[in-house]
């Protein structure tokens, strides 16, 4: 099964995606399609020990949540195989680089960052991404 395969079948069962990955996340020259690609694919959130910081903002900007592993922890140490099922307790208001709980379907917790970086990305968040923003924005003119 080729990773679109499965990732058709996720979405056509409802099931959101979560990617884990290691340092630096996102690096190399692949630009904003870095970005456009896990949306596409129906990824919703990414949890990185670090990111790449242009492929971390573009991320922000297709509406995929940054998660970063608090300092001292990576999937390896928390156990993490991606077979899991993770829910991301998302409180409000929110603010910038905010830690908050995910929950494994196991019932265990542990914490991670939020890399919302400003309030202007947490706006495009609360918006699905900077393009449903932007046509909210262009809407109400």
């Amino acid at each position: 099964l080729d990773v679109f395969d499965a990732a058709e079948r996720y979405q056509q069962s409802g099931i959101p995606l979560l990617v884990l990955a290691g340092k630096e996340y996102g690096s190399g020259s692949s630009r904003d399609w870095a970005a456009k690609g896990p949306f596409l694919l129906g990824i919703k959130a990414v949890l990185a020990e670090s990111y790449e910081r242009i492929h971390r903002s573009n991320l922000v900007g297709m509406g995929v949540i940054p998660l970063e592993y608090l300092p001292g922890d990576t999937a390896d140490s928390l156990g993490l195989t991606g077979r899991e099922r993770y829910t991301l307790a998302i409180p409000e208001p929110l603010t910038p680089r905010m830690v908050v709980d995910v929950k494994l379907d196991t019932g265990r917790t542990f914490k991670v960052r939020m890399r919302f970086d400003t309030d202007v990305e947490l706006t495009y968040f609360h918006h699905g991404g900077i393009l449903n923003y932007m046509i909210r924005k262009m809407s109400q003119n």
